[in-house]
């Protein structure tokens, strides 16, 4: 059964490699936003098996505000989140696999661009079987 992840990322040429690598996996649907405004609304208006989600747009880290407003959201709080960003060193995230500084901001896993494909692909599946699993037995 087909997938359906929602990426929000401001750089369109970033959005179309990885667009190409999870179209090609034929597993999922990705629907795309450019932007913090247009990600939200898709949020709340079509239901996402995974967010991929970038850090660093608009002003700063927007991303970030993206993601604590899905954890507080009781209908959305449940889809795991993928980070994307090149933004390591500003953000002082722990890497790989560590687990992140809680009160920053709660996500699934976390990964730098550039994103090797094979790695993006296990990751996708890797955080929406486990989301499923905690469907199944909560």
């Amino acid at each position: 059964m087909t997938k359906r992840l929602l990426m929000i990322d401001d750089d369109p040429d970033f959005v179309a490699g990885i667009k190409s690598i999870l179209d090609s996996a034929g597993e999922f649907e990705v629907d795309v936003a450019y932007n913090p405004k247009d990600g939200l609304k898709a949020l709340q208006t079509r239901e996402y098996d995974l967010l991929l989600l970038d850090i660093m747009m608009g002003r700063g880290a927007e991303g970030v505000m993206i993601a604590r407003k899905l954890r507080k959201d009781p209908k959305l709080r449940e889809m795991p989140v993928l980070i994307i960003t090149g933004m390591r060193e500003q953000i002082a995230f722990l890497f790989p696999g560590e687990p992140i500084h809680p009160r920053f901001v709660e996500v699934d896993e976390l990964v730098e661009k550039p994103v090797e494909p094979k790695l993006l692909l296990e990751k996708v599946k890797s955080l929406i079987k486990t989301a499923e699993a905690r469907k199944v037995n909560p």
